[in-house]
């Protein structure tokens, strides 16, 4: 006889949503945490306008418990699997960094279905070329506090109070497995899909940290328009790499004012 005390097993992605409003938006969260790097943004979003739906990676968050082969098209595949279960036909995307990644393969994998994308810092369609050692570096951040720390110190632009980056890590500790989160480093760093950017349509807006040491706004400015003619790129005051952290009231008023601006798009 079956155990009927067995937990059930998880095999969809988990997800918060916020708000009830007709503009159906996925947000992708980045490599360091799950969605709820996004908290800080949650009291400013226009809940009568748009429903936003942070989700969960697996590995990581509410969807920690999902074994998986933590691959962008697997991330994406699952976010279009989760657009059906909610009933949202059209969507919009915004994606941090590795999300921002999978936000445009959904995008050139779904094109009739996206109605816009916002990438925040996002990591690019291309694979990541950097040196040796920052690669070293990275990849010794699942297990190595000082290498993740150096890290995000480094992303935030070695500007601001190290208890910020100490946040960070905390928060990618708290809420992914060490497995997952290291896959996922070759994963954004190494997948490149750029050969199908002309298949992404949907508005694109790149919004770049001005302070960002990773994804700078000089390399934003190089990559970006050599990959999608349609691209407008914007740079955040006073941000580096977590403009949700950093610069919140700002961030949401951006996203949403090109959101609503596409929506019938």
């Amino acid at each position: 006889m079956p155990d009927e005390t067995a937990p059930e097993r998880q095999e969809k992605l988990g997800f918060t949503t916020v708000g009830n409003g007709p503009l159906k938006t996925i947000v992708l969260h980045g490599w360091f945490g799950d969605h709820t790097v996004w908290s800080p943004t949650f009291p400013l979003l226009d809940v009568t306008r748009f429903t936003y739906a942070f989700v969960d990676y697996r590995g990581y968050g509410r969807s920690r418990a999902l074994e998986g082969q933590h691959t962008i098209a697997e991330i994406g595949t699952d976010a279009l699997a989760l657009a059906v279960d909610l009933g949202w036909d059209r969507f919009a995307l915004v994606g941090h960094s590795m999300g921002g990644k999978v936000a445009q393969w959904i995008a050139m994998n779904a094109p009739d279905r996206v109605s816009a994308v916002v990438g925040v810092t996002p990591v690019p369609a291309s694979a990541l070329t950097m040196p040796a050692e920052i690669t070293t570096l990275f990849s010794q951040a699942g297990g190595d506090d000082q290498a993740a720390l150096a890290v995000i110190d480094d992303s935030l632009g070695r500007r601001l109070t190290s208890t910020m980056a100490a946040s960070v890590l905390k928060l990618q500790r708290e809420t992914s497995n060490r497995s997952a989160f290291e896959n996922y480093f070759s994963a954004f760093s190494t997948t490149d899909f750029s050969d199908q950017a002309d298949r992404l349509r949907a508005p694109l807006l790149i919004l770049a940290g001005e302070h960002d040491g990773g994804i700078s706004p000089e390399f934003v400015q190089a990559i970006y328009p050599t990959l999608y003619r349609h691209v407008e790129i914007e740079i955040v005051p006073n941000a580096g790499h977590y403009p949700m952290l950093e610069t919140p009231a700002w961030l949401v008023t951006r996203i949403e004012e090109f959101l609503s601006q596409h929506a019938a798009g």
